[in-house]
C-alpha cells in the first residue's frame, strides 16, 4: 500500500515499539499502526510529546518551540499530532534543530488535518515518521482525535501540555500518560491560570509542575539506554 513516494508499512504496536505491552498498555492499544517515513522501527531514541492548543497565544506558540528545540537537540524524538497551533510549532523547531519528529495523525496516512498542514506532513512522511491507527479509506470522525492522543501517549515516554483551555482535547492525552504511568508534565504558563480546573486535578494524580524544559531528561530514558533496551 503506497501513497506516494515512500510506501506505508503496517505493524503492531510491539512492532513499533521493539518490546511487549504490558497489561495497562495493551488495554487500549490499537491493534494494527500504519506508518510512513525513514525513522525505522523499533523506535529510536527516549521521545517526548508536545501538545497543546489549536489556538494558542504568541507565547504558547514560543514556549512550544523552545520546549522543543531543547529537548531535539538532547536527541529527544519530538511527538506531536500535526494539529495547528503548539503541534505544529513543535514539529517544526525540532526539523529546525536538526533533530527527529514523529507526527501521530487523527486521519489515515492519505489524509491531512488541517489541510494547511499538507506541506508539513509531507515533510515528516518523506523525512521523519508519520503513525496513524487508521487505515486507507475510513471516515475520519471526532473521536478519532481522542484515540489519536491515546496512541501518541502510548508511544512517548513522556507528554508535556505547553498551553491548552478547560475543553482542550491535550486533557484527553494527559490522563491517558497518567493511566500508562508515564510521565505527564504541565507547563508553567498552564499552572499560573486559575481559571483552569484540570492541571491541579492533575497533579494530584502525579502530574509534574515543568518550569525548566531540562528536567524531562531526568524522567525519561537516555539514547543509551533506548539502545540497551532495543538490543
Amino acid at each position: 500500500m503506497v501513497t506516494e513516494g515512500i510506501p506505508i508499512s503496517a505493524m503492531t504496536v510491539q512492532e513499533l515499539l521493539g518490546r511487549p505491552l504490558n497489561d495497562v498498555e495493551d488495554k487500549l492499544a490499537p491493534e494494527t499502526l500504519f506508518i510512513r517515513g525513514t525513522i525505522r522501527p523499533p523506535l529510536p531514541g527516549p521521545r517526548v510529546s508536545i501538545v497543546g492548543s489549536r489556538k494558542p497565544s504568541s507565547e504558547g506558540l514560543s514556549d512550544a518551540r523552545d520546549i522543543s528545540k531543547i529537548l531535539a537537540e538532547k536527541e529527544v524524538i519530538i511527538v506531536s499530532g500535526l494539529a495547528e497551533g503548539i503541534d505544529t510549532s513543535a514539529h517544526e523547531a525540532a526539523m529546525k534543530a536538526g533533530g527527529k519528529t514523529i507526527a501521530v495523525l487523527g486521519t489515515p496516512l492519505d489524509k491531512t488535518y488541517p489541510k494547511k498542514n499538507h506541506w508539513l506532513q509531507q515533510e515528516i512522511m518523506n523525512h521523519y515518521l508519520a503513525i496513524s491507527q487508521f487505515q486507507i479509506g475510513h471516515q475520519t470522525t471526532p473521536k478519532d482525535f481522542v484515540a489519536r492522543n491515546r496512541t501518541m501517549a502510548l508511544i512517548s515516554d513522556a507528554t508535556i501540555i505547553v498551553e491548552a483551555g478547560e475543553l482542550s482535547g491535550s486533557r484527553h492525552q494527559g490522563w491517558e500518560a497518567i493511566r500508562l504511568g508515564r510521565p505527564l508534565f504541565i507547563w508553567k504558563s498552564i499552572l499560573n491560570n486559575t481559571q483552569l480546573k484540570w492541571p491541579e486535578e492533575m497533579l494530584q494524580y502525579g502530574a509534574i509542575e515543568l518550569y525548566d524544559p531540562a528536567d524531562v531528561l531526568e524522567s525519561i530514558p537516555s539514547s543509551l539506554e533506548m539502545l540497551r533496551i532495543l538490543s
